[in-house]
């Protein structure tokens, strides 16, 4: 019997823990032609969010929960899940609702089919904002016109993975993680199923436009060197025009004179190239910062207590 296993991440979801739990039963007891458990990642949660998962685990022992020292962030909080889920296959989604599980057992057949990874796009996104929606699309886009491989726009975390994608994954240690790239970067075949996105059952998402203004940083510089390139042609661009003036100001004073003139654009030559060496140097150390954090070393997410699904 192939034993599949769910990882959901959790912060602050003490209001979602039962009704995800009841939704997922339905699932699993539905399809008891496998073996199944469940896998719940608290990230440090500062609710009741371990309370309630410890308490479905007294009467379910094929949940289990990890519960992380302090909040590390969702995408460390999927490799501790993992670095310790069993199933010959994982499906990784939200707490909150937003990811259907009725979509499950179509992962399931297209796994069985053969492919190693299956993923979830959404047909709609649910009750998000005009800004958040068109602001997520333009990252997509971005992204996918600066990237090396293949970017799947409107994909999330909601998929299915083979064992084979789950050890690949677990060989990419980085501690500035950009999962949804890593999905993509280790390859195998891939599935597709699409699904409506629900709203979110309780609760205030954790995820503000500020996190996921650093989130869209961490996605372009963990996937692609695209902006150094562009601060390198900016600098080029520059110097030519620089050079094209220069020539244009040293022809005019040789044939016509050049009276003391010019003092605003002068300023604005070098308010704007200051603005270029900024904007260059802020890429650079954002590539830098990223070489700081991966030179220490230090582990990726630290467990304070687990136990294991049967």
């Amino acid at each position: 019997m192939k034993k599949i296993s769910i990882i959901i991440p959790c912060y602050n979801e003490q209001d979602n823990i039962g009704t995800l739990y009841d939704a997922l039963s339905k699932i699993m007891d539905g399809n008891d032609g496998y073996s199944w458990n469940v896998l719940l990642i608290n990230d440090g949660s500062i609710d009741n969010t371990l309370h309630e998962i410890k308490r479905i685990r007294n009467k379910d022992k094929r949940i289990g929960y990890i519960d992380l020292s302090r909040n590390f962030g969702k995408e460390n909080a999927m490799l501790a899940g993992f670095d310790n889920v069993s199933g010959d296959c994982a499906i990784i989604m939200d707490a909150d609702m937003q990811h259907p599980p009725h979509v499950i057992p179509e992962m399931i057949k297209l796994w069985e089919e053969g492919f190693d990874d299956v993923y979830a796009e959404r047909e709609s996104r649910g009750k998000e904002s005009f800004m958040r929606k068109h602001l997520s699309l333009l990252y997509y886009k971005i992204l996918e016109k600066t990237a090396r491989m293949d970017v799947l726009p409107n994909v999330g975390d909601f998929r299915l993975l083979d064992r084979k994608c789950i050890e690949s994954i677990k060989k990419l240690r980085e501690t500035q993680r950009y999962t949804k790239g890593l999905f993509c970067w280790i390859g195998f075949r891939k599935g597709k199923v699409t699904f409506r996105q629900g709203d979110r059952n309780e609760g205030k998402s954790s995820f503000s436009y500020f996190k996921l203004f650093n989130l869209a940083i961490e996605g372009i510089t963990s996937y692609t060197t695209a902006p150094l390139r562009i601060s390198t042609i900016m600098g080029i661009l520059v110097s030519f025009l620089t050079i094209i003036y220069m020539l244009y100001v040293f022809i005019k004073t040789i044939l016509i004179g050049e009276p003391v003139q010019g003092f605003p654009t002068i300023i604005i030559i070098v308010l704007f190239l200051g603005g270029i060496q900024l904007l260059s140097l802020g890429i650079i150390g954002e590539y830098l910062g990223r070489v700081f954090y991966e030179t220490k070393n230090r582990p990726v997410y630290l467990i304070a207590e687990k136990e294991c699904p049967e």
